[in-house]
């Protein structure tokens, strides 16, 4: 998840941070707003640096598609998704 100004103004510009979440706290806070606990990630590998607990408007928060590093060696192509196994007569 990206946590950037949209966020909270404590997250602008270069202070922006890619969080990992693992767990919302239920506390009660102000109306639209959360408290997120999770780590702080390397964007480039993935990589968890630091865990973080953040305080972060809801409304400003944006969820980024998850990336995987390629594991793929030598000629061996990616796997890709052949869509759905289908069972029954003949298979």
């Amino acid at each position: 998840m990206l946590i950037d100004r949209r966020a909270s103004v404590q997250f602008i510009g270069e202070r922006a941070l890619w969080l990992r979440v693992t767990s919302v706290d239920d506390r009660p806070t102000y109306d639209g707003w959360v408290w997120l606990t999770g780590y702080s990630i390397n964007r480039a590998t993935g990589e968890a640096l630091k865990r973080r607990e953040v305080f972060v408007r809801i409304a400003g928060l944006q969820v980024q598609p998850r990336t995987t590093r390629s594991t793929t060696t030598g000629n061996t192509p990616p796997r890709r998704n052949a869509g759905p196994v289908r069972r029954g007569r003949g298979v």
